[in-house]
């Protein structure tokens, strides 16, 4: 059987987003988060669809009229109404293989994180997408606990993972490394994969997952967080990961292109003064462009350059993220990709390649 997993720059029917409700932890600032997810929505759909899941008809008719207000095309939105707990698309949504030339989506168990939060509406999400019709591709649940944001695929057979995430007991206990890596072959087409012992944020609720660290930006290329600071607590683990990365060896044997984003300032709750996890490598690739998560530091534009040299004739579009590591994610925390032909109703002409 012939089956891979999509990369992220695979093309791409839409992007899904689970809307915050006032009943979530987003509840004290959602208008801040709102506003954030306006302003990827308005970029996004300069470029492709959007899949909004919202709680109520209400929330729907609302959004429905605001989109409409701020010249988004009607047909490159859809909003669907699904219960949610929470707005982590990117680890209950569906994750999008090849198998035998066809497009299917893979739904595996979300527990929040291993059982930190609440996560029962969110993982009968795609299910109940699916009941909808929503989806044009087959929905496949699998009992395997995996969260989108603790992969990241070349497209060629390769993915990318940290030891802490997929070997962490929280998640599949009766699972070791080899059968994890069984595990991730038989669903996701893995012929190779590549352990990362080393990296972390504070204030990550994911046990390092690998989207906050290291990101492939095409089959050779890897961007990955650089801290420069040795005064920094985060200094010595990611340090040693950027040697785990220049240990690594494509398929062929050669080294990776390695792209070191830049460290910004430590950001902190306003209220309690924890430290938020705060990245740059939690970027978002779509049909044409790369979407950006900033946070009003000096660094920013020193992230945006280095993204736009390692994803030459892509647009490069900064998203303030500050309102969103207020709940311990980012950017691509937010989103999910569908990949082309995978979302029922789309006129199949994404820009992109595999």
């Amino acid at each position: 059987m012939a089956l891979r997993l999509f990369p992220e720059w695979h093309s791409q029917d839409a992007i899904q987003l689970t809307w915050p409700h006032p009943d979530s932890d987003w509840g004290p600032t959602l208008a801040c988060i709102e506003a954030t997810l306006d302003a990827m929505v308005v970029a996004i759909t300069r470029y492709q669809s959007v899949l909004i899941t919202v709680a109520d008809p209400a929330t729907r008719e609302r959004l429905a009229s605001s989109f409409s207000r701020r010249g988004v095309p009607e047909e490159r939105l859809r909003l669907v109404v699904a219960a949610s707990n929470d707005t982590w698309a990117r680890d209950h949504g569906p994750i999008g293989v090849e198998q035998d030339g066809q497009v299917v989506l893979r739904d595996f168990t979300f527990t929040g994180w291993g059982d930190k939060f609440p996560a029962e509406h969110d993982n009968r999400l795609s299910q109940r997408l699916a009941a909808q019709g929503v989806f044009s591709a087959p929905l496949d649940t699998r009992s395997l606990v995996l969260e989108g944001g603790a992969i990241e695929s070349d497209g060629q057979g390769t993915l990318l993972t940290t030891e802490a995430c997929l070997l962490n007991p929280n998640r599949n206990p009766h699972l070791d490394r080899a059968a994890v890596e069984a595990e991730l072959a038989s669903s996701l087409g893995a012929t190779r994969v590549l352990w990362l012992a080393n990296g972390h944020l504070e204030g990550d609720d994911t046990d390092s997952h690998i989207d906050t660290l290291a990101r492939f930006c095409d089959p050779h290329t890897i961007a990955y967080v650089h801290c420069d600071d040795p005064q920094d607590p985060h200094y010595p683990a990611l340090d040693a990961m950027r040697g785990e990365l220049e240990a690594l060896r494509q398929a062929d044997g050669t080294p990776y292109r390695l792209v070191a984003l830049p460290w910004p300032a430590p950001c902190f709750d306003p209220d309690d003064g924890h430290r938020l996890p705060a990245t740059y490598a939690n970027f978002l690739i779509i049909n044409g462009a790369v979407l950006v998560p900033t946070y009003a530091d000096a660094a920013d534009m020193r992230a945006l350059s280095a993204l736009a040299d390692a994803f030459p004739g892509r647009d490069i579009i900064p998203i303030d993220c500050r309102s969103v590591i207020r709940q311990h994610g980012s950017l691509h925390c937010l989103t999910m990709q569908l990949p082309l032909g995978s979302l029922a109703g789309v006129s199949h002409s994404a820009e992109g390649s595999s």
